[in-house]
C-alpha cells in the first residue's frame, strides 16, 4: 500500500513514510552516507499526502507502540 501511494507521487516508499510523520507534526530526522539518499530525503516538501492516504497509512498494524503512531 505504501508503494502504491508512493507510485502515486512518483516518489520512493522511504519518501512517503517520511512526509507521513512530517505531516503529523513528526519532527523527522533522516541520515544516510548515501548522498543519492540524502538528496532524496530532502525532496520531501514538492508533495503532500491526502487525507484519505493519510488515514490508510494510520490504518496500518504496525505491531509497535509509539506516541507518534
Amino acid at each position: 500500500m505504501i508503494s502504491e501511494i508512493a507510485a502515486a507521487h512518483g516518489k520512493s516508499s522511504a519518501q512517503v513514510i517520511l512526509r507521513w510523520n512530517l505531516q503529523k507534526g513528526v519532527v523527522v530526522i533522516s541520515g544516510s552516507s548515501n548522498p543519492d539518499h540524502i538528496q532524496e530525503n530532502m525532496e520531501l516538501y514538492d508533495f503532500e499526502l491526502t487525507a484519505e492516504e493519510m488515514e490508510r497509512i494510520n490504518a496500518l498494524d504496525w505491531g509497535e507502540k509509539h506516541d507518534w503512531y
